[in-house]
């Protein structure tokens, strides 16, 4: 199967994309057939005429462009130059994940021996539950158990990771009471977006657990039971910017994530081969980081969460993105003494809060490494925080690698057509089909 590229119909946002094609009626079929990009290669005849088509859905205004690469060229010198292909993406990948973990381990609280806690159901007062989104997350596929609620275990624990008010992970997992012989299960890992918590994501977690998994939740830096207040995570980035000594974007949270793999691999009733992680927005950003820096995550579905933060910068179109945190984008235009938040500002605030996130760790640097391991980006073709433009180039690089690495159907992007930044229903069954179709769970026996 091919690598999978969906996108809205074409306007003059894509326009980067080279496409050459005739007029037709109604529908434009497209099928890019090619092995992945070779020096001087040699194709025979047959092989030789690209067939190019384009499919256009007119009830869904999406491009599917595939990318199907015969494995079927018996050329000593093509399977050498894709082994030496894939040699060099495996010493990219080391490369960058060495300096990342580098860059994660520089501003760390003193370490403390990974320790767990039981901890009690969690109350959390200063977020507001989407009625909508609560909604669209109870539309995931769930198991019809008679007696759910009696049957599900769940598990409240604090996770010690280091020193300080932000180094204890409080967790929530959600799991099938299964039969009395253990079975080592697939787990998933959901990961909530800005201002809201772990309890926020329990819908999903039900559902998983319904299924089969071991389904985990935590409350990210400065959010749920790591803050005080509404304006924890604010205040925390004005610290971050002021001082410098803490990373409450995106980073501290892929630590806390990295210790996570580090227990859930320990545990007697997870396969440590077959974990998962997705997110929401700023949960899509972890998941993905975190993805990239621990080959332990096994299968990526990040929602709403990948952009390209250079690109935006490049191209004006940070401010959506700068919406969502606007307090410490205002003070750093106070400190540096601006009228209004410019891209020299928006620039000083990521390289100070989050180091190389515009630059050598942003997405053409940081996706890469998640290959071959499967990978399903979601994205709303609308939003803002994310733009489109700004990722089709990227994802049509990554659809290569995959190719690279002979698993192009590992790889998926969808753009889903007029929808912002927000969840949908077709997101939540389409990660959800992605981890069934890779994880595959044991269909257990429950019991009370």
């Amino acid at each position: 199967m091919p690598a999978t590229i969906l996108l809205p119909s074409l306007n003059t946002t894509l326009k980067m994309i080279d496409y050459k094609y005739q007029t037709r009626p109604t529908q434009v079929n497209r099928t890019i057939n090619a092995r992945p990009t070779q020096v001087n290669r040699t194709i025979n005849a047959q092989t030789r005429a690209t067939q190019v088509n384009r499919i256009i859905n007119a009830q869904t205004r999406t491009i599917q462009v595939n990318r199907n690469i015969t494995a079927r060229m018996e050329s000593p010198n093509h399977e050498t130059k894709t082994k030496m292909e894939e040699k060099e993406a495996i010493k990219t990948e080391s490369k960058f994940r060495s300096e990342f973990l580098q860059m994660l381990r520089k501003r760390r609280a003193p370490q403390v021996p990974l320790t767990v806690e039981i901890a009690k159901p969690a109350e959390i007062f200063w977020y507001e539950n989407n009625p909508n989104e609560e909604e669209i997350m109870k539309s995931c596929p769930k198991k019809d158990i008679e007696n759910f609620k009696d049957l599900v275990k769940e598990e409240n624990l604090y996770i010690n990771i280091e020193e300080g008010d932000q180094g204890k992970l409080p967790v929530l997992i959600l799991s099938l009471k299964g039969s009395d012989k253990q079975i080592k299960r697939p787990a998933v890992v959901f990961l909530h977006g800005s201002y809201m918590c772990k309890e926020y994501l329990r819908p999903l977690l039900e559902a998983y657990a319904s299924r089969g998994y071991i389904a985990i939740s935590v409350d990210s830096r400065y959010h749920g039971e790591r803050a005080k207040s509404a304006t924890t995570y604010q205040e925390a980035l004005i610290s971050a910017w002021k001082i410098g000594d803490t990373m409450p974007f995106i980073y501290d949270t892929v630590w806390d994530l990295i210790k996570l793999a580090d227990y859930l691999t320990q545990r007697e009733d997870i396969d440590p081969s077959r974990i998962g992680i997705t997110g929401i927005s700023l949960g899509g950003m972890h998941a993905w980081f975190a993805a990239a820096a621990d080959t332990r995550y096994a299968v990526i579905a990040p929602l709403i969460g990948v952009q390209g933060f250079r690109w935006a910068i490049d191209n004006d179109k940070w401010h959506g993105r700068v919406d969502s945190i606007k307090p410490v984008f205002e003070v750093a235009r106070e400190d540096l003494g601006k009228n209004a938040i410019d891209k020299e500002v928006v620039e000083k605030v990521w390289d100070r809060i989050a180091p190389g996130l515009a630059s050598h760790f942003d997405s053409p640097y940081s996706i890469p490494p998640i290959a071959p391991r499967p990978l399903l980006i979601l994205n709303g073709a609308e939003d803002p925080r994310c733009p489109l433009a700004g990722l089709v180039t990227l994802m049509l690089k990554i659809s290569q690698i995959y190719a690279e690495f002979q698993c192009s159907n590992n790889f998926k992007f969808i753009a889903e057509p007029k929808i912002g930044h927000q969840i949908t229903k077709f997101q939540v069954k389409e990660s959800s089909d992605w981890f069934d179709k890779f994880l595959k769970p044991e269909q257990l026996e429950p019991k009370l």
